[in-house]
């Protein structure tokens, strides 16, 4: 059974960091694509890094620059530095894992099968 468990989430002001954690169990795939993503109220969820077996990683453009995803496959844990933090990154974040090394289609969140809980992120003014 596949277990995604998010920590790390919290409220921070605008221009400070947070470090977002998943945890992952039973997910023993050679070859994966785990992607943050983020839902803010009243919006869709989006896609905003993804990390493959191969360790190369994409960006959301409105995040480019400010966060960096990585994993530690010794510890089976995904990270999300989030640094100069802005209102607008206020979300819920999701990590979410699937089969197969990351393609264009890394932003659908259709395609993915498996999911966290979810951690709150709050960015104040």
């Amino acid at each position: 059974q596949v277990q995604l468990v998010e920590s790390g989430g919290g409220s921070v002001q605008a221009g400070g960091s947070l470090r977002l954690s998943c945890g992952t169990s039973g997910f023993t795939y050679s070859e994966y694509c785990i992607v943050w993503f983020r839902q803010a109220p009243g919006k869709e969820r989006e896609g905003v890094a993804s990390i493959d077996s191969y360790d190369r990683t994409r960006y959301a453009d409105s995040v480019k620059g400010r966060f960096t995803i990585s994993q530690d496959n010794a510890k089976n844990t995904l990270s999300l530095q989030m640094n100069s933090l802005k209102p607008e990154d206020t979300a819920m974040y999701y990590c979410a894992a699937e089969a197969g090394l990351c393609g264009s289609w890394w932003t659908d969140r259709n395609l993915f099968r498996y999911w966290g809980q979810g951690t709150q992120v709050t960015v104040s003014p």
